[in-house]
């Protein structure tokens, strides 16, 4: 495998006059941050995250300059790290890349070794990051759900914000392993799209009636939520018992008012879902678990843009403006 070029192609973020900037500039191996394992990037991702701090609608990188993408796939050059050799496929995604380390928006990137994970076996490079910290973030939301006993047979499973890349993957990784998954959006022109990803069906959340009572009728075996707020006590009140919803996200709403009936009547789980704390054996686990008993069978479906790294920057406030549906994934080489 060639050597690292002395100059290669980055996605990088300054700032100036406060503000952050990003660019397309040529970089070296010595501008990144310290990693023990360098790899030649093939694929990333844009999430939320990535939005924000490309744009600067949000301040998401806590120095500068840094290299964008908080996601990176990719194949090993020079490794410190005895568990990887030179040429095996890695991947990052949940692991301070874009935050403190630079990140996958690069030809080359420089992993930390709490970054850098095997890529599972039934698993390649462009399907992680069409997974990426959105699918993993669903896929942990699952695997806790499991863990905690929910079961097809227990009733149909709603995800919120399912036009968006978590709701998207949630949505498809619960009909690829027998759930009855109901997809809630904002966004009616999509209803096709998400059923053509497994939803059973669709509720247009503008037309949806959400109630007030402290127990609403027990419509759902388990829910994943990405908005928070009065959607998230909503779904709490409308749980089957021992059902589990799971929270990801807070697009509409970090506040959550809710009572104790859901909990003490019906004994609704409530699960936290954070996947940018976890210790390296545990995502290399939920990796593995994804692999195995969770891959989206319509990977393709949930891709619904690619392009260059040197054409990647006009699509970030898309997605900011909710004009994406899906997955836009990043070809890098």
């Amino acid at each position: 495998m060639p050597s690292v070029p002395s100059k290669f192609l980055a996605l990088r973020i300054h700032e100036e006059d406060e503000k952050p900037q990003a660019k397309l500039e040529q970089i070296s191996l010595e501008d990144l941050t310290d990693g023990e394992v360098v790899i030649k990037n093939s694929y990333s991702g844009i999430n939320y995250k990535d939005a924000l701090a490309v744009t600067g609608a949000g301040k998401i990188l806590r120095s500068f300059p840094l290299v964008g993408g908080v996601d990176v796939a990719g194949v090993v050059v020079e490794s410190k790290d005895p568990r990887f050799k030179e040429g095996d496929p890695v991947i990052a995604a949940c692991s301070g890349l874009s935050e403190t380390n630079d990140g996958g928006y690069a030809e080359y990137s420089r992993l930390t070794k709490e970054a850098a994970i095997a890529l599972p076996e039934k698993m390649d490079l462009r399907t992680s990051m069409a997974i990426g910290t959105a699918g993993f973030a669903a896929g942990l939301a699952i695997y806790k759900m499991t863990l905690n006993n929910q079961r097809p047979d227990m009733g149909p499973v709603a995800v919120t914000g399912a036009s968006g890349g978590v709701g998207s993957i949630a949505t498809n990784m619960l009909s690829s392993m027998g759930y009855e998954a109901v997809a809630i959006t904002g966004k009616k022109q999509n209803e096709e799209y998400l059923k053509q990803l497994g939803a059973s069906s669709v509720i247009i959340a503008s037309e949806n009636e959400i109630g007030t009572r402290p127990l609403e009728k027990a419509v759902f075996g388990g829910a994943i939520d990405n908005l928070g707020g009065e959607t998230l006590s909503w779904l709490l009140r409308a749980t089957q018992p021992e059902g589990n919803v799971a929270s990801i996200g807070l697009a509409a709403d970090f506040k959550l008012s809710t009572n104790v009936m859901p909990f003490i009547l019906r004994g609704v789980n409530l699960l936290g879902v954070n996947s940018t704390i976890l210790p390296n054996d545990f995502k290399q686990m939920i990796w593995e678990q994804i692999a195995e008993k969770m891959i989206p069978v319509d990977i393709e479906k949930i891709i619904t843009k690619e392009v260059l790294l040197e054409d990647a920057i006009p699509e970030f406030q898309g997605l900011l403006d909710a004009r994406i549906t899906g997955r836009t994934i990043i070809k890098i080489s």
